[in-house]
């Protein structure tokens, strides 16, 4: 692409903005009425995305950035407040901007909503069931933004809390990104799972949405979790995303509840 006509941007927040022309030389693909601090924060998300700062890793300072990118550091510091909200990096007084991962506690169980009723916490025992590569369903690959019976890998694990199962979950991700992905390896970890995505593939889920009924208890689904046909359950089906909302996984959970709930956080 020829960017040799490309002007830099206005640093002013306020007014409609000219397309961010970035130290590369490259013209960022955004609205061309998309807000300044926008164009940035969309910047440092491809970034994020192409593995320039892996999770866990400081990015480069606000001033740093201001000039590789042309702009103010207000203009900066605003798109780094909005990545900080969406939890994708972490600001450590004294020491930097991070990027977030999985790996840290706090972040960790950030989608696992199932308490104990006690309050205790308690870590999860994990079983890996199955681990293999199928073809998409027509419903699976729509979830997923993919096509019908593009490959995907499928996992079911059994997650239990003082030796009482509790959680059953059929995963199911796309097959390029998370390809020789194996019960072996799955089974190694001993880690959060999403933690493991990150350090062995690459793939952070930034957010996830969720869909989530009561149904009864049947065949093997009673069975793994050592409940009697027609027990109470509570099923929650989640879409995770990655960076520019591409979705990565779809998981499917089904949770006993009789010493456990569902807890979420409203504001």
């Amino acid at each position: 692409m020829n960017t040799s006509s490309q002007t830099p941007p206005s640093t002013s927040d306020g007014g409609l903005t000219a397309p961010v022309v970035a130290a590369s030389g490259l013209t960022l693909a955004t609205p061309a009425f998309s807000p300044l601090y926008q164009q940035i924060k969309t910047l440092i998300l491809t970034s994020l995305q192409e593995g320039e700062w892996k999770p866990g890793d400081v990015i480069p300072s606000e001033q740093d950035l201001a000039g590789r990118y042309r702009v103010s550091q207000g203009t900066v510091r605003k798109a780094i407040d909005e990545l900080a909200a969406d939890n994708l990096v972490v600001r450590r007084q004294g020491k930097g901007t991070f990027v977030a991962t999985h790996a840290e506690r706090h972040i960790q169980y950030r989608f696992l909503r199932l308490q104990p009723d006690t309050g205790e916490e308690v870590r999860a025992e994990r079983k890996i069931v199955e681990c293999k590569r199928v073809r998409a369903s027509a419903d699976v690959a729509r979830l997923l933004s993919l096509r019908s019976a593009d490959p995907v890998v499928f996992v079911r694990r059994v997650l239990a809390f003082q030796g009482q199962p509790t959680i059953l979950e059929d995963i199911w991700l796309p097959g390029s990104p998370f390809k020789g992905l194996t019960l072996e390896a799955l089974s190694s970890d001993q880690g959060p799972m999403y933690a493991f995505f990150e350090s062995e593939f690459g793939v952070r889920m930034v957010r996830a949405k969720e869909k989530i009924k009561a149904e009864s208890a049947s065949g093997e689904s009673a069975a793994l979790l050592g409940v009697a046909s027609g027990h109470p359950l509570l099923t929650v089906e989640r879409i995770s995303y990655t960076y520019h909302d591409v979705p990565m996984e779809l998981r499917r959970g089904t949770y006993r509840t009789d010493q456990h709930h569902y807890r979420n956080e409203l504001s």
